[in-house]
């Protein structure tokens, strides 16, 4: 069987030994008779899988142990929601960065429980660019500070983590988290969906100072209060078990690989040779600042003609190389080169680029 290069922003790519490990357990894991998906989450093998797991990110992110680590339900999209709803506290705004479509949504979300300062937008550039933080219109007073590291869409990445003073910073991290080295305590909290570095779709990652548990609203449902998710080990109910085991194997694969370093140099060696073929020609185009292009998702047209896009994502599928096509809102093409994704992938499809230039330019 041979896999396809898959391109796709999420779910994404996971690793090969992790999939093979899997299959290996899914039917008898460690002499136990039963699948991880058969177990109870409060059993002694489950709770040590968890347990591990938890061990193994905060090594690999060097997470300190004033900062919680939960493994939560809904995607991170559940999270424009529970973060104002916990971290507003008794006060009655927040600050948020607009850089793209998922800075719109996390914006538009927290709107329904305070007021939301947008204190700086690159919306009029159609997101190609961040925002000078020297022109941010921020306040001493916000419960928060949030911004989208990564947008996931238009394949924008700030290269600078905002200073935030005393404000608690928040970061959606879904498309960034474990491609590179980190400083959590930077952050008084990041979460990120699991679909594109960590595991498989409907598990969200929160790590979040201590400091900022105990604040949730009253009306803040049970399952979305971060002081009970964490005084229960995010097991207040049965957890997305599955998920969190696999995820468990993709940080000990991510060890295995000489941690986020190493990780870090192999995504940078990917992003720059799929750009600096991408610069290097005038068949394709990358709408994004050079200075703010994302690492992991790497958006790409071809202006002379858009009905070559078309073109291009049918024959691509058929030659093995799928989920190239762009996001439904900006259209034309992106290449989703998460940790997962080898070297040997973008060659084939600068490779399957210079092909179909050669027939269509």
């Amino acid at each position: 069987m041979s896999r396809a290069f898959n391109f796709c922003a999420g779910p994404a790519t996971l690793p090969e030994p992790v999939l093979k490990q899997a299959q290996e357990e899914m039917l008898d894991w460690r002499g136990t008779g039963m699948s991880v998906m058969e177990m109870s989450h409060r059993s002694d093998e489950f709770v040590a899988i968890a347990e591990e797991a938890e061990r193994d990110l905060r090594e690999l992110a060097e997470i300190p142990e004033d900062y919680a680590v939960l493994f939560m339900q809904g995607g991170a999209s559940s999270q424009f929601s529970t973060i104002p709803l916990n971290l507003l506290g008794d006060k009655t705004s927040a600050d948020y960065v607009n850089t793209g479509i998922w800075s719109k949504k996390a914006i538009a979300e927290a709107r329904r429980y305070g007021d939301v300062n947008v204190v700086a937008s690159s919306e009029d550039s159609g997101f190609t660019t961040v925002p000078d933080p020297s022109g941010w219109r921020t306040r001493p007073d916000a419960a928060y500070l949030h911004y989208t590291p990564n947008e996931t869409i238009g394949g924008l990445e700030f290269d600078f983590v905002p200073d935030s003073g005393d404000v608690p910073l928040v970061a959606d991290m879904s498309s960034t988290i474990l491609s590179r080295p980190l400083d959590v305590t930077r952050y008084g909290l990041i979460y990120a969906g699991a679909q594109k570095n960590i595991g498989p779709s409907g598990l969200v990652v929160v790590i979040l100072r201590k400091d900022l548990l105990g604040k949730a609203r009253k009306e803040t449902p049970t399952m979305m209060n971060y002081q009970v998710i964490a005084d229960n080990g995010s097991m207040y109910n049965t957890p997305a078990t599955y998920s969190w085991y696999l995820a468990g194997l993709v940080f000990k694969w991510l060890k295995a690989q000489g941690g986020l370093e190493a990780m870090a140099e192999r995504n940078e060696r990917k992003a720059r040779k799929l750009y600096r073929f991408i610069d290097d020609n005038d068949f394709y185009a990358n709408p994004i600042e050079p200075r703010f292009r994302s690492r992991m998702n790497v958006p790409f047209t071809i202006p002379s003609d858009a009905e070559l896009e078309k073109a291009f994502i049918s024959e691509s599928t058929a030659a093995g190389l799928v989920n190239l096509k762009g996001h439904r809102s900006v259209g034309g093409m992106r290449a989703s080169i998460y940790n997962a994704v080898g070297l040997d992938a973008v060659e084939a499809l600068v490779a399957y680029m210079v092909e179909f230039e050669k027939e269509h330019g």
